[in-house]
């Protein structure tokens, strides 16, 4: 990553777009959706608001339980299954870690352009980027809308409802109702209101194609994929956006992306690879930035994880 510090450090790089996976969020300790043992696997429809053909959807695809075919009609699933994590990201369970405040250091520096992120998890809001400057892919935890008139509602408001009106299927909050009811948008009086992720079985985000389109291939001078797998399109076309020059930094524990034009090892011309955890990464380049203290100034807003190999970094360097 020397080469890509220097790069950096030149003033030869004014625009840095960021394309990040679950990767970046490992550290915050956020329970996991897709793989064995996670959420969607350990999915037990029985316990949720719904009819039986709609349980038997579940059964059959999991993921049906956050697809537009349950929601239009019937919404209270998706947010029993959610419930949890609305009122966690609320109360900060979870925080944003290295990799997060290191694209706040991008900000503060002046040289962002852009962050690209596959990440529901809300995390990339914890920061102080600016929310025009934060397009999420697949949506996001963090703000919350209505599906049907797409009314944004204060998200305060909304934790404060599905308290009151969501039960907690995981039976962790006594206080919690026994039986579900519909929280009703105040603009359009339908049950719409949910965090903005994007819905199996829905488009994507309009912006996520307006963005794209100005800031590549001439707005941005070095691309930083991180944590992600490059598998899932349309996000995995982000890192060939930018002309064939633009150097590409990957921060991943495997190397990714070889279908899409990412060449590792002695054929690389323009690519870099760091084979690790994104925190450690990401530390490891702030190091070589000569930003380390600057980035010490957010620790204490940090995951415990990260707030460790930040005191670890600190030691190394003598702070």
């Amino acid at each position: 990553m020397d080469g890509v510090a220097e790069y950096i450090k030149s003033g030869k790089c004014k625009n840095i777009a960021f394309l990040t996976g679950a990767g970046v969020s490992v550290s915050a300790g956020i329970p996991d959706f897709r793989s064995t043992g996670g959420m969607y696997d350990t999915l037990q429809p029985d316990l949720l608001t719904a009819s039986a053909e709609e349980r038997r959807l579940m059964k059959m695809d999991p993921t049906a339980v956050v697809s537009t075919d349950i929601f239009y009609n019937n919404q209270l699933p998706y947010l029993e299954l959610r419930r949890p994590f609305i009122l966690g990201l609320s109360q900060r369970k979870w925080k944003a870690t290295i990799s997060h405040w290191f694209v706040q250091l991008c900000e503060d520096k002046g040289i962002l352009k852009r962050l690209y992120t596959q990440n529901i998890d809300g995390l990339d809001y914890q920061t102080n980027v600016p929310k025009e400057k934060i397009i999420g892919v697949h949506g996001t935890l963090a703000r919350i809308q209505c599906e049907f008139c797409k009314t944004e509602c204060d998200a305060k408001e909304f934790e404060e409802r599905v308290k009151k009106n969501i039960k907690d299927i995981y039976k962790t909050e006594p206080d919690a109702p026994t039986e579900s009811s519909l929280i009703l948008c105040g603009s359009c009086n339908q049950p719409g209101l949910k965090p903005m992720t994007v819905l199996y079985g829905s488009s994507m985000p309009q912006e996520f194609f307006e963005r794209t389109s100005e800031d590549f291939p001439d707005e941005v001078d070095l691309v930083i994929v991180a944590g992600t797998s490059l598998t899932v399109g349309p996000a995995n076309s982000v890192p060939r956006m930018v002309d064939s020059f633009t150097p590409r930094l990957i921060i991943n524990k495997d190397p990714v992306g070889q279908s899409l034009g990412i060449q590792y090892g002695e054929k690389s011309t323009r690519d870099v690879f760091f084979s690790g955890e994104c925190d450690q990464g990401f530390i490891e380049l702030t190091a070589k930035l000569g930003w380390f203290e600057d980035l010490l100034k957010y620790k204490d807003f940090m995951a415990v994880n990260s707030q460790t190999l930040m005191q670890q970094m600190q030691n190394k360097l003598g702070l």
